[in-house]
């Protein structure tokens, strides 16, 4: 499972400004924002942003421009994947190696939604096993207990990070992950295209093969 909450999408006037830069063009620049403070995009301002954006990467620069910050709350095995995605993120996440013994250990803590019932009996043994060492931790601070529950720790463990990524950085992720095996992958690409002029911006440009 995946948890996206808080999301946040910033920068669309600077970005369309900054798109028509190049052709001096400030005056045919249509957009405005509604009474409830929504960046809402004229047909001029819409329609070079849509050319630009399907023209490739070197014409869309101006995407890069939009930010969005966001909270994933998801499986380690996620984060492994994710993690591809360097260039033009930012993450702080919260610390396991700091915080694995401040609370008990639940199964909420972990994804499970399409664990078989072995797999689900085997994953509520293994907690029972972490929340007995976090116990003797907290009574001996033992540092070989610490390392016990870093190392048993399974990868299914949920970990929440604030990230900050750009238009350009989720049309990669889009076109990339929207055909994988992980749900929480769909899950994610859902969400991209909910984002405001994502259907214009990213949805509508079809990832072109490597020449």
């Amino acid at each position: 499972m995946i948890k996206i909450e808080r999301t946040s999408v910033m920068n669309f006037e600077n970005a369309i400004r900054g798109a028509r830069n190049p052709m001096n063009s400030w005056n045919r620049m249509d957009s405005y924002y509604d009474g409830k403070g929504n960046f809402i995009m004229g047909p001029n301002d819409l329609n070079l942003a849509q050319r630009l954006a399907r023209a490739g990467s070197d014409h869309r620069k101006f995407i890069r421009q939009i930010f969005v910050s966001v909270d994933f709350t998801a499986p380690l095995y996620w984060w492994k994947e994710y993690d591809t995605y360097k260039v033009a993120t930012v993450a702080n996440s919260t610390s396991t190696m700091h915080k694995i013994a401040s609370k008990p250990f639940e199964l909420e803590d972990f994804s499970y939604d399409h664990m078989n019932e072995k797999a689900l009996a085997s994953l509520k043994a293994t907690i029972d096993v972490l929340e007995e060492l976090r116990q003797e931790y907290l009574e001996t601070k033992d540092k070989t207990i610490w390392y016990s529950m870093i190392q048993l720790l399974p990868s299914n463990y949920h970990q929440m990070r604030t990230c900050t990524l750009n238009y350009e950085t989720l049309m990669n992720i889009y076109y990339a992950r929207r055909t994988h095996k992980l749900q929480e992958w769909h899950d994610v690409c859902d969400w991209i295209a909910s984002l405001p002029y994502a259907k214009e911006l990213i949805l509508a440009v079809e990832k072109k093969p490597a020449e």
